[in-house]
């Protein structure tokens, strides 16, 4: 499998730790701005891209109950799963969700009030190059929002990454992984944002996250960033099994279980940028 292949994604899986994982997507909402739509008097449109199964693009809803709301994914697995939440919104607008690829996601200048992407972006090379076309898809006044897990320095993913290329693994999962680097330090995305004529505001939170159940973390990252490898074992179960065994026990050892549960630092950073121009 190439390293830049979309994994298959399991929405079940990642719905498991669906409170911890919709933390921050609300932490990024809290800080977004009044949209140039309520001084209009029209509904806002916003795109929510990497939707995955929906379970967060529905707040969007209760936030902006008359807006025009489109959840963009490339997984058909998690398209699926969304297809239940679209439909007619209380407040009179409109949720949908439809086939897109962050990477080539291209809307017409002028046409969204919120573009908006939750922890989706470290799986996009490149993604900060795609920040000039979304920032001219904005109407003026209107706001980009984005969070991206910036763990990749954490044991979860070192551990995962030294594993994969071991000599045993090598051969099969090298390359597999994305980068220690699929996210730009936070003053990258500040000086860009800027100097898109954006007031942008970037930060980052470290999220203590007290885990249950046998080999949690393991279990976490089932759901998110062990996909790839997951993806290309899939036609090996006893292979599968044998790296699961193993990247277990290393968990196990740099996550250990505690009196009330497994701690589970998750650093994250955010960034939520108002473009310039009349509001």
């Amino acid at each position: 499998m190439p390293p830049t292949a979309s994994p298959t994604w399991d929405p079940d899986q990642y719905l498991r730790h669906s409170g911890h994982r919709a933390r921050p997507f609300l932490d990024l909402l809290a800080r977004v701005p009044r949209l140039p739509a309520a001084d209009d008097g029209r509904p806002p449109r916003i795109a929510d891209l990497g939707c995955g199964p929906g379970n967060v693009t529905v707040l969007l809803a209760e936030r902006w109950p008359d807006a025009h709301i489109t959840g963009y994914d490339n997984s058909p697995q998690m398209l699926e799963q969304a297809a239940a939440l679209a439909g007619p919104t209380a407040g009179g607008g409109r949720l949908e969700f439809e086939a897109a690829d962050a990477g080539a996601w291209a809307p017409a200048p002028g046409t969204y009030d919120l573009i908006l992407s939750n922890a989706t972006l470290q799986w996009v090379p490149g993604h900060a190059d795609r920040f000039p076309d979304w920032v001219a898809a904005l109407r003026p006044g209107g706001v980009l929002a984005v969070q991206m897990p910036a763990n990749f320095q954490a044991p979860s993913h070192t551990l995962m990454r030294e594993l994969c290329a071991s000599g045993r693994w090598r051969e099969r999962l090298g390359g597999v992984l994305r980068h220690a680097d699929a996210v730009l330090e936070p003053g990258a995305y500040l000086e860009l944002l800027a100097g898109l004529g954006c007031e942008a505001d970037v930060w980052e939170s470290t999220y203590q996250q007290l885990l249950g159940g046998d080999d949690p973390v393991l279990d976490w990252v089932k759901g998110t960033g062990l996909r790839p490898v997951l993806t290309a074992l899939a036609d090996d179960p006893s292979a599968r099994d044998a790296f699961l065994g193993e990247y277990r026990d290393l968990l196990r050892v740099a996550y250990p279980a505690g009196a009330h549960g497994t701690v589970f630092p998750f650093r994250r950073l955010f960034a939520v940028a108002r473009k310039g121009g009349a509001v």
